[in-house]
């Protein structure tokens, strides 16, 4: 299943790059592109820190937590049997490494790079492909707890994503 958990990752990887090169080309001048009236509008920011720019001044730490995040995420992906969490890790890993790649080489320099964003959700916030990925994974990986899905299917037991283990849990 790494192989799969790999393979998600860098399809988000992809997507998520792609849509910035695409957000950068065709956004740079200050436009905005109604989407959903003013639920939904795609219009470029630099992002410096988390989620709503908190800890801007902070941006070499969320580097090192992209990649902190990026090795815990790996090391688990390693021992997944579970199909569900192999989607769910790869959500999840595809989004830090691409946070990590924009604040490790984009601009204003290495470990303090800003993030491209340009999905306008209504003037709540502004994201980006990897966001999605990354609230989509963390939103499984919860529902996987919640229903007693393990990583690792133990001996005895089928490697199917809807058998809870056989403790009941």
């Amino acid at each position: 299943m790494f192989r799969a958990v790999v393979l998600i990752a860098a399809v988000v990887l992809a997507a998520d790059q792609l849509t910035k090169y695409w957000a950068e080309s065709t956004l740079s001048g200050g436009q905005t592109i109604t989407v959903l009236g003013d639920l939904l509008q795609l219009r470029l920011v630099y992002n410096p820190g988390a989620a709503f720019s908190i800890g801007s001044a902070y941006t070499w730490i969320f580097a090192v937590f992209a990649a902190a995040a990026v090795v815990a995420v790996t090391v688990v992906a390693w021992r997944v049997t579970s199909r569900a969490w192999a989607v769910a890790l790869g959500l999840v890993l595809g989004g830090a490494v691409t946070h990590l790649l924009d604040r490790l080489f984009r601009e204003p320099g290495f470990a303090r790079g800003h993030v491209v964003d340009f999905i306008d959700y209504a003037g709540f916030f502004v994201g980006n492909v990897a966001d999605i990925a990354l609230v989509a994974g963390v939103g499984i990986i919860m529902l996987l707890n919640v229903r007693g899905i393990p990583l690792r299917a133990t001996p005895g037991e089928s490697r199917s994503d809807e058998q809870v283990s056989s403790s009941g849990s």
